[in-house]
């Protein structure tokens, strides 16, 4: 998942940069659904935002806080939200709470949201 953010963050030239990572997320939990269940839906003792965190964890997580430069110390907040809001986008889709039909909506509101003045 860490490699696909990068890519999707880094091949934005002109663009929404958090509209490309969003697009990614998403398509990163539908289409490995069994592996993204495995990372965020079961229940497993991974540490998060420790010592002990794996460090494509924190890969990961770091390509959500490029998105957000600038924000001082809310940077790491503004991330958790986002990347609370990308999973429960993904989880609610993916049990068919969400209509698929939608996706893009969502995630133009949501980038919306999220994209803040520079």
């Amino acid at each position: 998942m860490g490699l696909a953010l990068e890519k999707a963050r880094k091949r934005v030239k002109r663009g929404n940069t958090v509209e490309s990572v969003a697009a990614a997320y998403l398509e990163f939990a539908a289409s490995s659904p069994a592996l993204y269940e495995v990372m965020f839906s079961l229940s497993l003792s991974v540490p998060f935002d420790d010592a002990a965190t794996p460090p494509e964890l924190r890969f990961a997580f770091s390509q959500l806080l490029e998105l957000f430069p600038g924000q001082s110390s809310k940077s790491e907040v503004i991330s958790e939200l986002f990347w609370a809001s990308l999973h429960g986008i993904a989880e609610l889709t993916r049990t068919k709470r969400f209509p698929r039909s939608r996706q893009k909506e969502r995630v133009r509101a949501l980038v919306e949201i999220f994209t803040f003045p520079r």
